[in-house]
């Protein structure tokens, strides 16, 4: 298992993490004529922006121990470009419960994961993905809540830190968390 945390120097910030949720809404997509919407590839512009995600999150650090990944098309390009500059031993799994749903649901698969896992990304869209960032960070860094406040745009990518024991609490009464990060591939210029 690979554990990446930092701990977060403002205030507000739990001492010590004890979960990472990592929220990254997929990259760009192309919307060639007649496609269905779950088979919609990435364009030019989305398969960039992975790669420069992917890059941040080596250089960063932010290895995930469990991919929950979209069966959309877009979500799951996405998420191949960015596993090919990752460790190896992250293991994925196709989710198709986190595909074009509301936050509530996504939630309901993140309360699902093992305990044993400490860092868990998802790979999804909006408006489930802007939206369960919102209702899950009531504090953090006050740079990052302005940007993701503004906008999640494609290939946005949250780092929210928890202190709880296990999934299965995220959210619930106080068990929110600590937006630590919120970066886009614009912000990464």
């Amino acid at each position: 298992m690979i554990l990446s945390f930092i701990t977060p120097k403002k205030t507000g910030a739990p001492a010590v993490s004890k979960r990472r949720l990592i929220l990254l809404r997929h990259a760009k997509s192309a919307w060639p004529e007649g496609v269905p919407d779950h088979e919609r590839p990435l364009s030019d512009r989305g398969r960039k922006s992975a790669l420069v995600i992917g890059g941040y999150m080596k250089r960063e650090k932010l290895f995930p121990d469990l991919t929950l990944v979209s069966p959309a098309r877009r979500a799951q390009e996405t998420w191949k470009l960015i596993r090919e500059v990752l460790p190896d031993g992250i293991v994925e799994r196709e989710t198709p419960g986190i595909y074009e749903v509301p936050a509530g649901t996504i939630l309901t698969a993140i309360q699902s994961v093992e305990p044993g896992t400490r860092t868990l990304l998802m790979v999804g869209h909006n408006p489930g993905m802007e939206d369960l960032a919102s209702v899950l960070t009531k504090d953090g860094d006050v740079d990052a809540i302005s940007r993701m406040t503004e906008k999640f745009p494609t290939a946005g990518l949250a780092v929210i830190d928890f202190d709880i024991e296990g999934w299965n609490s995220t959210g619930k009464g106080s068990a929110t968390g600590y937006l630590e990060r919120f970066v886009t591939p614009r912000f990464l210029g």
